[in-house]
């Protein structure tokens, strides 16, 4: 049986073994108003930072005239840091005029305004096994989001890793409710979270109380950090280390634009059956199943002596193919792995022989041929596909990407035993 539940039920059935270390708390206020202001940038996500008098984070709602501020109380005057029960709008109103200056800030309306107390906290675990015991426990229980970790609403990021959180399990779960994963794997979605948690509940901590230098001309902490991390919302920063689901680096320089651990990046393409573009990255659904993306080195692909040629005769011939290992009897031959090709040059389909034999076979209720399997580079809408992913042409190499789209591996062309060791370390063997 697997549970996922909220802290506040693991804590009601005393069951949770987590800990959780707790970060100073954060007062704040937010307020939604209607205001005439000379402030330029009022109309954009801007955060305010005064040197004696706190710091403001303006969010442009919606229409051209409401706007939200964020403001820290912490750094009130002496006697406007009172209970919140006797907090009235007109001292939030004042804490923020003093933050504007020397610009003005008229207040015309309040149309909703809260104070709140934020408790900064971080469990060291996500699951119900003691660290002690992870080598003789399975996990039944977990928890995720808000259970685990929670932090400033400044930061715009809660509920993105909450979702990274919940995706990450997700497709744990579903492989090993299918069948297709030993339970063991589940053990992974506490190894890999928690860092992603830390990482962003710590230091956003830290950012958000700093104070700026008056005398320093180098660009603020805050605003640095906001460029190094800008891709933190959408999981792009977010990096796995090494272990059965991300391989280690030692063919990274193969595809130094697809960082094993991290995000797949997305590339323009086009199909070569139908010349239609699309980004690469929208054909990885999610749907539990991997992908791997064979970038093919510069060669006549339709020569029988092709490196794709012998990458297609692999998986569809060889007993230790993981596509015949790994799935059932009666699948779609991409029930489980899903292959695409993609080649650095236009090439006919008439001409892929080779290619054609396994990637167009029959599938689906009606047993269509699937010609949606083979792209190349869409020059006229993008830079070229292995230019942005940095793909080395002359060899070529294949990407194992992850159910939650996060690049597992790196691997030769042609290192078949390499590509059936990495998915015979996951995945559990299925009746043929």
């Amino acid at each position: 049986m697997l549970w996922v539940v909220t802290e506040r039920a693991l804590r009601c059935a005393k069951l949770s073994h987590a800990k959780f270390s707790t970060i100073p708390p954060i007062k704040q206020c937010v307020i939604d108003m209607l205001a005439d202001t000379g402030f330029p940038d009022v109309r954009f996500k801007t955060l305010i930072q005064s040197i004696n008098e706190g710091n403001i984070i303006i969010i442009p709602r919606e229409g051209s005239k409401l706007i939200r501020l964020l403001t820290e109380l912490d750094k009130l005057k002496n006697g406007e840091k009172v209970a919140t029960r006797n907090l009235r709008v007109d001292h939030l109103i004042a804490a923020a005029q003093r933050i504007f200056r020397p610009h003005a800030l008229d207040v015309k309306e309040v149309v909703w305004w809260s104070v709140y107390e934020i408790g900064q906290r971080l469990t060291d675990k996500f699951d119900y096994v003691p660290a002690d015991d992870v080598a003789s426990r399975l996990p039944h229980v977990f928890i995720c989001g808000d259970a685990c970790q929670t932090h400033s609403p400044k930061a715009g990021q809660g509920m993105n890793v909450s979702m990274g959180d919940a995706c990450n399990l997700g497709w744990k779960l579903a492989n090993v409710l299918q069948g297709r994963c030993a339970p063991d794997i589940l053990h992974s979605y506490s190894a890999e979270r928690p860092t992603v948690a830390e990482d962003l509940v710590r230091e956003w901590s830290c950012i958000m109380s700093e104070t700026p230098n008056a005398e320093d001309d180098d660009t603020p902490v805050f605003q640095r950090y906001f460029i190094q991390h800008g891709r933190y919302t959408t999981g792009m920063l977010v990096q796995h280390a090494p272990s059965n689901l991300t391989g280690k680096v030692t063919w990274q320089s193969l595809a130094c634009g697809l960082e094993i651990g991290t995000r797949f990046h997305p590339a323009q393409v086009v199909h070569l059956a139908d010349a239609q573009p699309l980004q690469l990255g929208h054909v990885v659904k999610a749907d539990t199943r991997w992908h791997l993306f064979a970038f093919c080195p510069d060669e006549n692909p339709s020569d029988q002596g092709s490196a794709i040629a012998g990458l297609c005769h692999f998986l569809a011939e060889n007993p230790t193919s993981p596509i015949r290992r790994f799935a059932r009897q009666n699948e779609d031959i991409d029930a489980v792995i899903d292959v695409r090709a993609i080649f650095s040059k236009r090439n006919q389909t008439s001409r892929l022989k080779p290619c054609l034999s396994f990637s167009n076979q029959k599938k689906g209720r009606m047993g269509l041929a699937d010609h949606e399997k083979m792209f190349c580079s869409d020059l006229k809408n993008g830079p070229d596909t292995c230019d942005l992913c940095k793909i080395d042409r002359k060899r070529g190499c294949l990407v194992i990407v992850r159910p939650d789209q996060y690049v597992a591996h790196v691997l030769p062309f042609n290192d078949y035993g390499e590509l059936a060791a990495f998915f015979g370390n996951i995945m559990l063997e299925q009746d043929s």
